[in-house]
């Protein structure tokens, strides 16, 4: 067991030194087209990590019905010799410490975070330690200062609206993974200067599904038809993976027995259990501006929701790993894993009685990596819900999880 190998690089213009430049007559940095040896000095990533001391990196959304905020990363590096200092013309980076530079980090084989730096911070202590802090974000904080042009759209499933959101603002093809959706939506007006993510936001909380960003800097889209399946997930506890901090709720965060309604251009819809209400009195969740393609659709997910959360949830909310304390296949198995992934974990407090067993699915994954360690935070939402799984011995099972809505 060890610390897997991490690999932390940024989007500069060149290496030190120039060496990744195009140089005419190049037998190897002179071939036209080639990716390596960008001709004009183009964004290539460069290796660093040496100079990294920790980060940190939050992906993922903290409730059940708020959106994914932009993932974040946080760096310290050494930065003693001003490297990266931008008035410091002697840096082996000089010109390309500015804001905006791509930023993508690995641990062992696998990508775990992919955005932009927007500042760089910068401490000077008496004793002569110095320390350059980068802050950056992922897409969505492209997307969150991107507009639409406007117009109306045609009624279409959720996954074509979003391709058609990112089309309009030229997201490309090849950053993008969308579900197609399950749910129809209407086909109304767009006002020009829409944002782009709260309207991508729109249409995730009308599925209702996922929009982020992965590791790998994908957009993604998530619809409600995702299917778990026993043979493809991780198990913590028991003789899974080994876990410590887990965080358990038990109360009326995720109880809501009333939901309301509405959508753009339409009515609005009232859904109530009123058992639920006499039990534990009134819990209202209002979903607004919803782009559902008719009434009927809008009632069937207020009725829907209210069905789902109109009774306290025993909820396993977080986990933490030290996947430095883990073997390679079980490293393999937590970088594996992304916002959406299903996992099982069993757990008995105290070692008392017999242990809790709970299928989840995560909502955000963080890392907090310095030498000696490096440990990831999942946060979960339960798959009491999840759609039925013909033949999974678990998913499987009639009455215990849905055939469609």
């Amino acid at each position: 067991m060890s610390m897997p190998i991490e690999k932390l690089e940024l989007g500069l213009i060149a290496s030190p030194a120039g060496a990744l430049r195009f140089t005419l007559d190049d037998p190897l940095k002179g071939v036209l087209d080639n990716t390596e040896y960008p001709l004009g000095g183009g964004s290539v990533f460069v290796d660093v990590t040496d100079r990294v001391r920790r980060f940190g990196v939050s992906r993922g959304r903290s409730g059940l019905f708020t959106s994914f905020p932009a993932g974040q990363v946080n760096v310290e590096f050494n930065n003693h010799d001003r490297a990266f200092d931008p008035l410091f013309g002697s840096s082996p980076f000089a010109g390309d410490i500015v804001p905006r530079r791509e930023i993508r980090i690995t641990s062992g084989t696998t990508i775990v975070y992919t955005g932009w730096i927007d500042d760089w911070n910068y401490s000077y202590l008496p004793d002569g330690d110095s320390v350059a802090e980068a802050i950056g974000y992922d897409a969505i904080s492209i997307l969150s200062g991107q507009t639409l042009t406007g117009g109306t759209p045609t009624s279409q499933l959720t996954g074509a609206r979003v391709n058609a959101v990112l089309n309009d603002v030229n997201w490309s093809s090849s950053l993008r993974n969308i579900d197609a959706g399950q749910a129809l939506l209407s086909a109304a007006p767009i006002d020009a200067d829409t944002n782009a993510m709260a309207y991508l936001q729109q249409i995730a909380s009308s599925e209702p599904g996922f929009v982020f960003v992965a590791k790998d800097g994908n957009l993604t889209f998530l619809d409600r038809s995702q299917s778990p399946s026993t043979g493809s997930f991780v198990t913590f506890g028991g003789t899974g993976v080994p876990f410590q901090n887990l965080d358990v709720l038990y109360g009326s965060d995720n109880l809501y027995n009333q939901v309301i309604a509405s959508r753009v251009g339409g009515g609005t819809a009232t859904a109530t259990d009123l058992d639920s209400v006499t039990d534990y009195g009134l819990r209202s969740l209002s979903q607004t501006d919803l782009l559902l393609n008719s009434d009927t659709d809008l009632a069937e997910l207020a009725l829907v929701l209210t069905q789902r959360y109109s009774v306290p949830e025993y909820r396993f909310n977080s986990l933490e790993v030290g996947l430095h304390k883990l073997d390679s296949s079980q490293q393999d198995e937590i970088l594996g894993m992304e916002i959406g992934s299903i996992a099982r974990v069993l757990f008995t407090p105290n070692g008392i009685g017999d242990a809790i067993d709970r299928y989840v699915q995560v909502i955000s994954i963080n890392h907090t990596v310095n030498p000696e360690s490096h440990y990831v935070e999942f946060g979960f939402q339960s798959v009491d819900a999840a759609y039925l799984v013909l033949d999974d011995p678990e998913f499987g099972k009639l009455d215990t999880y849905s055939l469609s809505w």
